[in-house]
C-alpha cells in the first residue's frame, strides 16, 4: 500500500449543507461529501484546472485525484437526482493560509498551524496581512482531521 499524502486545500466551503427546497432535512437521506472532494470539484469543474495541474495543487498524484473527482462527482448527481442532502465534512487535509505584502506585491502561502511569518519572504517587509480569512478554523469539524505528516 502506498503512504498516505496529506490533500491540500486552499479554500474550506463557507456553505456546508445543501438540500433539496421543500422538503425537511430529517426526512433526507444525507451523503457527506469530504473537503478534499469539495476542493477537487472546485479547481477541475469551477476554476478548469486539468487533473494533472489540480492534482499538483492538492499534493496527491493524478490517479488519487481522479478518483477523488469521480467520487465527488457521483455524490453530487446523486443528491441532485435522488433529492438527497449533502453535507460537506471531514477528510484529512492541509489547509494553507495566504498572505499578501502591499509593498513588494508579493503573494505566498503559509501551512496551518505554523504561526504568522515575521516577515515578507521577498522583500523582508513587516506590514504584509492575511488574505482569504476563509480558511480560519480549518481542520475543525466531526470528522476532520489535520494532517501530522508534515504535509
Amino acid at each position: 500500500m502506498r503512504p498516505y499524502k496529506c490533500r491540500k486545500v486552499e479554500q474550506e466551503p463557507e456553505i456546508k449543507f445543501f438540500k433539496p427546497n421543500g422538503i425537511p432535512a430529517k426526512l433526507l437521506e444525507k451523503i457527506v461529501l469530504t473537503v478534499d472532494e469539495f476542493e477537487a470539484v472546485r479547481l477541475a469543474d469551477l476554476n478548469g484546472f486539468y487533473h494533472e495541474e489540480a492534482a499538483e495543487k492538492m499534493n496527491i498524484s493524478r490517479q488519487t485525484f481522479g478518483n477523488i473527482i469521480s467520487s465527488a462527482r457521483h455524490k453530487i448527481a446523486d443528491c441532485l437526482v435522488n433529492a438527497k442532502a449533502l453535507k460537506i465534512e471531514g477528510g484529512e487535509i492541509e489547509m494553507k493560509r495566504n498572505f499578501f505584502c502591499p509593498g513588494c506585491k508579493n503573494s505566498w502561502d503559509e501551512p496551518f498551524g505554523t504561526g504568522r511569518p515575521e516577515k515578507c519572504p521577498k522583500c523582508g517587509d513587516k506590514n504584509f496581512r492575511r488574505v482569504n480569512n476563509r480558511n480560519e478554523g480549518c481542520g475543525r469539524g466531526r470528522k476532520a482531521r489535520r494532517c501530522s505528516n508534515g504535509g
